[in-house]
């Protein structure tokens, strides 16, 4: 845990261009009372569902130096340690954007469709190991989380790595601002959101917002492999990016795969990069991780790292909670494989996901059923039962041997499969995991993957909870989560 200063209390008022009581030092930010931790600034936001203001006695009793407040918060002491200011929002922001002058950091910012967080995740690890890094946490990638993450950036980071997040235009934009990226990745443009878009063109746009932040003369990362590629390097050249780096298995990507071998805890890979040839790992299994390394990789290079330690970090990435993370259960003398993708899904992702079920080799997979539980992917649109009856072909070259749905856009896939897969269908993730839970067996692969607003992790943790997880947990998850730099 970091405990020199972050923010003393003077210059977080000159920051905000608040005023403060007593002469705290912080060595946090948090703005959710629940995680703050000793030495914390909190921030009391307000937001459409809750009031931090309401909470600043709960964090100060958890240890919160001070309070960032824009009125008078109930049940704390009348000296009590305040950073005054006009909107507490815009004050985070404040400090963001003050931790980011401050900063000799190099930064690089990570967008797209999906892949974000885990490309994030695993760049964090590839530049720690040449020197401090700081990274946004978990999926802080919005209004909040990319000030907040700012906020907290120690004032001897060298490299910074922030994740940017949209479900409408006009939302990167102001994000990239902010952070003033050196270096950008956008990880692809998919059919996500598109209940907010009429075209795969407009997310692009969307998504090449964050050309607007970036320093001058800094990179573009763009996956060459992708349809919307001219489009992205179009909107970049017309930015005044500095320099594009495509990244694929594309003949003409500048991080180029060369040799793939997938196999079910992992990815063997042979790449050129930016004109040096590496060999690596990637520690967590699919393809599409295999190919986000490469934009991670060509990150590291176009900041000037050390290419080959982060080459060696990618052996220890995992998928994040939620994101293809994989518990081995023991259960009834034998042993339960669960993937947790019940964080989010898109058609893209969804695929992705099947895909993994196809791989086989290891002793789970040759024993056992390959099961797919499935939630409706949200936000799709008018296009969302053709996108979810089209998941069929994915599901039937993976060899999948039973299929669970629930909600009704699943329900378009569940009746166009074919009859020796249709298992279960409900209308939601509560009623489904009764079902889920009876028939399972030993030696059976079981992912879980739909939208966040489908709730199926409880099916996770309820299959997580037939035994003893008896998974090889890589220390990359420790380093995921922060070295004291998060």
């Amino acid at each position: 845990m970091n405990t020199s200063p972050l923010w003393q209390a003077s210059e977080a008022a000159a920051a905000t261009n608040g005023r403060t009581t007593g002469g705290w030092n912080a060595i946090g930010v948090s703005i959710d009372s629940r995680t703050v931790q000793s030495g914390d600034l909190f921030v009391a936001i307000q937001g459409p569902n809750f009031d931090g203001h309401g909470f600043v006695a709960d964090a100060m009793a958890r240890g919160a130096v001070a309070a960032m407040v824009s009125r008078e918060p109930d049940g704390v002491d009348a000296d009590a340690p305040l950073l005054w200011v006009d909107d507490t929002l815009a004050g985070l922001e404040a400090l963001g954007r003050a931790a980011r002058q401050r900063s000799k950091a190099q930064i690089v910012a990570v967008t797209g469709s999906v892949g974000k967080t885990g490309t994030k995740e695993a760049l964090f690890q590839a530049l720690a190991r040449s020197a401090s890094t700081h990274a946004s946490k978990g999926n802080l990638n919005n209004h909040w989380g990319a000030p907040l993450s700012l906020a907290r950036m120690p004032r001897d980071s060298q490299f910074g790595v922030f994740e940017l997040g949209m479900n409408h235009a006009g939302e990167i934009a102001p994000l990239s601002q902010l952070v003033r990226p050196h270096v950008v990745i956008i990880t692809n443009v998919e059919p996500v959101h598109l209940e907010f878009f009429s075209s795969l063109s407009q997310i692009a746009d969307a998504k090449a917002e964050i050309f607007e932040g970036l320093e001058p003369d800094g990179v573009a990362i763009l996956n060459r492999d992708n349809g919307l590629y001219e489009h992205l390097a179009a909107a970049a050249k017309a930015a005044g990016v500095g320099r594009i780096v495509s990244f694929g298995a594309h003949n003409e990507a500048q991080a180029r795969l060369i040799g793939l071998a997938q196999h079910p805890t992992c990815n063997c890979i042979s790449a050129d990069i930016d004109g040096q040839a590496v060999t690596y790992k990637v520690g967590a299994p699919g393809r599409h991780w295999a190919i986000n390394s490469l934009a991670v990789l060509a990150a590291v290079r176009a900041l000037g790292a050390d290419l080959g330690l982060a080459a060696l970090a990618m052996a220890d990435v995992v998928a994040p909670k939620g994101r293809g993370e994989r518990h081995v259960i023991a259960y009834d003398e034998g042993t339960l494989l669960v993937i947790d993708e019940s964080y989010n899904a898109s058609p893209v992702a969804m695929t992705a996901a099947i895909q993994t079920l196809g791989v086989g080799g290891d002793e789970v997979l040759a024993k056992g059923r390959r099961i797919a539980v499935l939630g409706d992917m949200l936000e799709l649109g008018p296009t969302s039962p053709a996108l979810h009856a089209e998941l069929v072909p994915a599901l039937v070259e993976a060899g999948v041997d039973r299929v669970f749905a629930c909600g009704p856009q699943m329900k378009h896939l569940f009746d166009a499969l074919p009859r020796h897969m249709r298992t279960q269908h409900e209308e939601t993730a509560q009623v489904l995991v009764a079902k889920v839970m009876a028939a399972v067996q030993p030696g059976d692969t079981v992912l879980i993957k739909g939208s966040l607003g489908m709730a199926m992790a409880p099916i996770v943790q309820a299959l997580c909870g037939l035994g003893e997880d008896i998974s090889v947990t890589s220390h990359a998850a420790t380093l995921a989560n922060g070295n004291g730099n998060g």
